[in-house]
């Protein structure tokens, strides 16, 4: 089967995303040189909303947009930050994952004008995000910090950071490098202080299910490891059924002995409760392994939790 003559690569239009789609056409043109990419920009309903994202679809409103031009056939391939595409329910009828990735820095970073690290950071400090696991996360670990909205991308956060209405920031890490600011994180967060979002640092690449062609092509910049830690956290959190008001946090890691590992937690938004969950899968598939780290969540009670939550 022949390799297209010209992928049309379609992606939000933030600074961030667009250096995503060059990663891509990179992979791609290291592969096959002979392949020309053109970029769809588009701009999806979470870029223009700057409020509360429960009110547009939730993280559904990153991808619409991008859905929509893939199956109307005005792009060939989308790329997808993996944790703003919603898990609760499958992807568009038509459309599949041909790749993920290997994956980048799951972590988050502190970022603070003044070089403080988390620890350092007096009562009161305003804490710009606007992620409900973030803000779960650090209403059990440092109580005296106050949570402020903080939406945009991420070039526009550091902006308002600058202009004062925040006094520290909290980013993913591969979202700053991929913008050319990795230099701005204060310090870096282990998992064990800040739990990443599912699907974070995974680059996700998406086709119509009917272009074999193009599936063939680009599923050769896929990752086996990355593969099936996509796998287990997706599977997670369909299970959950979790909404984009949920806050869930959790990660895999293929071990370089081939086995997998599923750590997640579900909190209330206050962070009061925290359930957690820890499973090893050994060699076995990916999607059982995050059904039963799903299960063991919902024995301690995390549907209860998750429905008494409005979004």
């Amino acid at each position: 089967m022949s390799a297209p003559e010209l992928i049309r690569i379609v992606s939000r239009d933030s600074p961030m995303a667009l250096a995503q789609v060059e990663r891509v056409r990179a992979e791609l043109a290291a592969r096959h040189p002979r392949i020309r990419t053109e970029v769809v920009p588009v701009r999806t309903t979470g870029d223009r909303w700057m409020g509360d994202l429960a009110q547009v679809e939730g993280k559904g409103a990153f991808t619409k947009e991008v859905d929509a031009a893939l199956l109307a056939g005005r792009a060939d391939l989308a790329v997808h930050c993996l944790k703003d595409v919603p898990a609760d329910r499958p992807l568009p009828a038509g459309t599949t994952f041909a790749a993920f990735l290997e994956r980048d820095d799951i972590r988050d970073a502190l970022v603070h004008p003044g070089g403080l690290t988390l620890d350092e950071l007096p009562p009161g400090t305003r804490v710009g995000t606007s992620s409900v696991r973030r803000v779960a996360q650090l209403a059990v670990s440092h109580p005296h910090l106050r949570c402020v909205p903080f939406r945009g991308n991420a070039n526009r956060r550091l902006e308002k950071l600058a202009a004062g209405e925040a006094d520290a920031l909290l980013l993913a890490v591969a979202g700053l490098r991929r913008i050319g600011r990795a230099e701005a994180a204060t310090e870096i967060l282990p998992p064990e202080v800040m739990m990443p979002s599912i699907g974070a640092g995974i680059l996700a690449l998406q086709c119509r299910e009917d272009d074999t062609a193009l599936i063939e092509t680009v599923g050769a910049l896929g990752h086996p490891g990355t593969h099936r830690e996509a796998t287990a956290e997706r599977m997670f959190l369909h299970v959950l059924q979790g909404h984009c008001n949920s806050p869930v946090a959790g990660y895999a890691t293929a071990h370089r002995s081939g086995d997998l590992s599923l750590r997640a937690c579900v909190f209330t938004p206050d962070g009061k409760t925290v359930l957690n969950a820890h499973e090893w899968a050994g060699r076995l598939d990916p999607a059982t392994l995050g059904t039963a780290v799903a299960v063991a969540l919902l024995r301690q009670g995390a549907r209860e939790l998750i429905d008494g939550i409005p979004h």
